[in-house]
């Protein structure tokens, strides 16, 4: 049988299915800021995003299509307003795509073990090549315009070096080490997340319609905040600068801009990943207090994503992920 022919596996439905609704979700979000940037390097990064976005629902409904699978229906034209003003700067652009980026890498090279069929292997690698090569880009402009916030240099070790002391795990009492490079690196990389997500918050609160809609906001505002201020005080205590806050970078437009199912969903989405990066840090760091840190941080972010679920399942804007067969109900019939 020709592996076209193959039915998905469940796997496959998954992924695919995630994949068309965060890119349809990221279609709106770029084509609003492709209506009001200015900066023609930015531009030119925003348009290879939204191409890519649009290129991927189209290789997935192919996929569906071929398979008697229904297009999910994610999110469209309805779900933002292009003729609302600016919410955002340019800059907020380029740090914007950096999260996206991310994510999208995170579910992409995941699946790509998971799956069997090699067409959809091979479109999951097509997605991590590509989006890789938009971080890239990214990387470089931020560069070119210095703003990027990178993790800062540290000394080179004289020599090879061995652990030989069980305080190389303390992070609470006695004495505890310095930050390794690994921590630094993840520590930057959690709190650039945060800033990102506060910022994009703050814009989104502006047009929020559901009052609580707007409380749900509001509240993870709160949460970036306090873990922003957590994490970046393990920084500090070993004087290293932390990223900075880019709610400079949100206009004052309280026109609605995107509709109030894809600013929770948005969010549902984005503290997911954080909850993905936080046990990724954890797993490569060695400081108790920072393991502790992580979890803590993971376990207020998993609630806020399950109210922010309740919220979507209420106001009936969850979409049906594919499940496997109720054996149960079936028998009850």
């Amino acid at each position: 049988m020709e592996t076209n022919k193959l039915h998905l596996t469940a796997a496959e439905m998954g992924k695919l299915w995630a994949v068309y609704i965060g890119n349809s979700m990221a279609k709106c979000v770029l084509s609003h800021h492709l209506k009001h940037v200015n900066d023609e390097d930015i531009k030119k990064i925003l348009e290879n995003a939204l191409s890519l976005s649009k290129a991927f629902m189209q290789d997935i409904e192919a996929i569906f299509k071929q398979a008697d699978f229904p297009i999910p229906v994610g999110f469209t034209d309805d779900d933002v307003n292009l003729e609302a003003p600016r919410l955002f700067y340019d800059d907020f652009h380029l740090y914007y795509l950096q999260y996206l980026g991310k994510a999208g890498m995170s579910i992409y090279s995941v699946a790509i073990p998971l799956v069997t069929r090699k067409d959809v292997r091979n479109f999951f690698l097509n997605c991590l090549n590509d989006t890789a090569k938009l971080m890239s880009d990214v990387n470089d402009v931020l560069i070119l315009k210095g703003k990027l916030m990178n993790a800062p240099i540290i000394p080179n070790p004289e020599k090879v070096d061995f652990v030989n002391k069980q305080n190389f795990l303390r992070g609470f009492f006695g004495e505890v080490r310095p930050l390794h490079g690994l921590e630094i690196a993840h520590l930057y990389g959690c709190i650039n997340n945060e800033v990102t997500s506060k910022a994009l918050i703050l814009g989104f609160c502006q047009g929020a319609g559901d009052e609580k809609v707007k409380k749900y906001l509001e509240r993870g505002n709160d949460i970036n905040q306090k873990h922003i201020e957590q994490l970046s005080d393990k920084l500090i205590k070993d004087n290293i600068p932390s990223p900075t806050l880019l709610d400079h970078l949100v206009t004052t437009s309280t026109t609605p801009t995107f509709s109030d199912k894809l600013m929770v969903y948005h969010k549902i989405d984005m503290f997911s990943m954080k909850i993905r990066e936080y046990a990724n840090s954890a797993s490569l760091n060695g400081r108790k207090d920072i393991g502790v840190l992580f979890a803590k941080c993971q376990m207020k972010v998993s609630l806020y994503v399950e109210d922010g679920a309740n919220i979507m399942i209420e106001q009936e804007w969850m979409e049906q992920p594919p499940e496997a067969i109720d054996r149960d109900n079936l028998a009850s019939k």
